[in-house]
């Protein structure tokens, strides 16, 4: 099981490679003209206090990969603790995240996905995903996507990826900088952005799952081999037990006949 997933991660890091490139290109559009001064000359911001906001956990299907579901559901309730959940929409990208979500706060899920984390994704699951996100009508002024970013070979940790809708890409001071001179080009910025966004999440969170999967079927590799060195000092006791009661017997039994 480790020789296999090995054998994935390295595939599913190669695609991470390039996943990352373009959600950091993304998440610099959105840094850096978010903010700035207005026409009046004081500070302005692309965010409204208050604002709606949809949170989209990115989890998967699969299981025997360690606690990284629970990573992502973790920092959702940490992200939202103090919040009214009843006007919290929430959007669940894979069975292990829903099924613990579900429990916490079912009256906000408006969307949960399947069939996730079995293939590397594709930016086409992603582009699947946002537009039924948008067919679904649900009103927000930013998303906030969680998912588990690698950290290291051995380690990760949930992260917030923020995504802002056209509205608040309008309000941007800075947005002029990008030669956006029409509404319709804002809403295909962000309706590209959130796919590119929950795609560059998704490869990650993949990457990040194989490696957790990979780490704990060596651990159970290292569990199995100690218990069954354990088991065989056990048997081996028994077995010079029952030669040692066995040689009593004879050496008994011949004292007897003497």
């Amino acid at each position: 099981m480790k020789m296999i997933a090995t054998t994935k991660l390295n595939k599913a890091q190669e695609a991470m490679k390039t996943a990352k490139l373009y959600g950091e290109t993304t998440g610099q559009i959105f840094t850096e003209s978010e903010t700035g001064k207005s026409a009046e000359g004081e500070e302005a911001s692309a965010v409204v206090p208050g604002g709606k906001t949809l949170w989209i956990v990115a989890s998967s299907d699969k299981g025997l990969c360690g606690g990284i579901h629970s990573s992502v559901t973790k920092k959702w309730r940490k992200e939202t603790a103090g919040l009214d959940l009843q006007d919290t929409s929430l959007v669940i990208l894979g069975d292990k995240g829903k099924a613990q979500l579900s429990r916490l706060a079912p009256k906000s899920i408006v969307l949960s996905f399947n069939q996730v984390g079995k293939q590397i994704p594709t930016f086409n699951d992603a582009l699947a995903i946002a537009e039924l996100i948008e067919d679904s009508k649900t009103e927000f002024e930013k998303v906030n996507l969680i998912y588990n970013k690698v950290m290291s070979a051995i380690s990760y940790e949930a992260v917030v990826m923020e995504v802002y809708n056209a509205a608040a890409l309008n309000k941007a001071p800075k947005i002029a900088a990008y030669e956006i001179e029409e509404d319709t080009y804002a809403a295909d910025l962000a309706d590209f952005a959130l796919a590119n966004s929950i795609y560059a999440a998704l490869v990650e969170g993949h990457a990040a799952e194989i490696s957790a999967r990979r780490n704990a079927m060596d651990n159970a590799s290292k569990n199995a081999g100690d218990m069954m060195g354990k088991l065989q000092m056990q048997f081996n006791r028994m077995r010079q037990s029952q030669i040692t009661n066995d040689l009593v017997d004879i050496v008994t039994g011949a004292n007897a006949l003497e």
